[in-house]
């Protein structure tokens, strides 16, 4: 059992468990820290037996199909809490999280390509998780995420991981500076490697776990078929045209593509091609050359910053998906929450859907929803 090495009086810390090594080493840094730790695992769909339900549970939910946080991964988590001897729950999020799977099938269906990532911590990570922590008396929520938080100057900033290998601030600009003023990610100044050697030093039987590289709720990687079970009339036929308008193919629907996207086209175009524009108004699917994805100019909304909205235009760096480096923009705040964002070099598959991500540095400053290039 991992202890308590300072007997201060901290506050309560609700850490959300999903039975992983970054959250299980969470738990037990902020323990050994001396903070009075409560452990929340997040059920979404997977239910355990009967006979290994949570006494603690807030909330019973109904027998459902096998979903996407699975029983082996909440045993995990109980008996991490175990080993810290301290409160274990098991909320069932499964409606809030049918949200978030009605999100992703939408955004598909109208030719865009979802980050369900970035909004299950702007939801539920950061939403419902903290009305829980209220509940229960938490002052602070912890993850397991790569980021890092400054609370110098009497105001927090959101920087990147020390491992920009897994750095996850870029999932976490959605989430509201009142929250993150809340929020605790105690690994975030650590390597993988070094959180897995944490996880040995404590003792715990998780320290060798794989990640999760996948979207939870997608493990076998078949997008198509999460849209297709809930908006079947995203499927329709429809022709491939190039930027011309010659037809070079057809397709199934939309919803089978994505900007950039190059592989399982259906198409024999006898040169490297890449799908440039969805329109689904024609049900149509563009293809062109690698060129044809290069944008120097893009509109974004649903701005969110995490300190005061800039009124001027600002310099800065924009990542527009996960694994994309940074490039320097300028970008321009509308009251109305949108962002013009210009870019100094072209950039590749500005993809619809996806979230721009603004930092100075390290730090992140904001970010919005890619709506289109210009």
């Amino acid at each position: 059992m991992v202890g308590s090495t300072d007997k201060s009086n901290k506050p309560k810390v609700l850490v959300a468990m999903s039975g992983g090594v970054d959250s299980s080493v969470t738990a037990c840094l902020l323990r050994e820290q001396g903070y009075e730790v409560m452990g929340l695992f997040m059920r979404v769909g997977a239910e355990m037996p009967e006979d290994q339900a949570c006494s603690t549970d807030i909330e019973s939910p109904k027998r459902s199909h096998q979903g996407c946080c699975s029983a082996s991964d909440a045993a995990d988590a109980r008996f991490v809490a175990g080993m810290l001897d301290i409160p274990f729950y098991v909320l069932n999020f499964k409606p809030d999280f049918e949200r978030l799977i009605d999100y992703f099938a939408d955004e598909y269906a109208a030719g865009r390509t979802p980050n369900p990532c970035v909004q299950c911590n702007t939801w539920l990570k950061f939403g419902k998780l903290v009305e829980y922590a209220d509940m229960l008396g938490c002052k602070y929520v912890a993850t397991g995420h790569y980021a890092r938080l400054d609370r110098e100057g009497g105001r927090t900033r959101l920087r990147r991981g020390i491992d920009h290998r897994k750095d996850q601030s870029y999932f976490l600009f959605g989430v509201r500076s009142e929250m993150l003023d809340r929020a605790m990610f105690p690994i975030g100044h650590l390597q993988k490697d070094e959180v897995r050697k944490e996880a040995e030093r404590f003792g715990l039987p998780v320290h060798n776990k794989p990640d999760s590289v996948e979207i939870c709720f997608v493990p076998d990687r078949d997008y198509a078929r999460v849209v297709r079970e809930r908006r079947p009339d995203a499927f329709k036929p429809g022709n491939i045209e190039d930027a011309e308008g010659k037809v070079l193919g057809d397709h199934d629907g939309v919803a089978n593509f994505t900007i950039g996207q190059r592989r399982g086209l259906g198409v024999a175009a006898g040169k490297p091609v890449y799908v440039t524009q969805l329109n689904v108004l024609n049900n149509t699917v563009v293809l062109g050359e690698r060129a044809d994805l290069m944008h120097k100019n893009l509109i974004a909304n649903e701005a969110n910053f995490v300190s005061t909205p800039p009124t001027d235009s600002i310099r800065c760096e924009g990542q527009i998906r996960y694994q994309h480096q940074a490039a320097t923009c300028t970008v321009t705040a509308s009251p109305d929450g949108t962002l013009d964002v210009e870019f100094d070099e072209p950039q590749s598959a500005i993809t619809p859907g996806q979230a721009l991500v603004l930092y100075h540095g390290d730090e992140v400053i904001g970010g919005g929803w890619i709506d289109r290039v210009l």
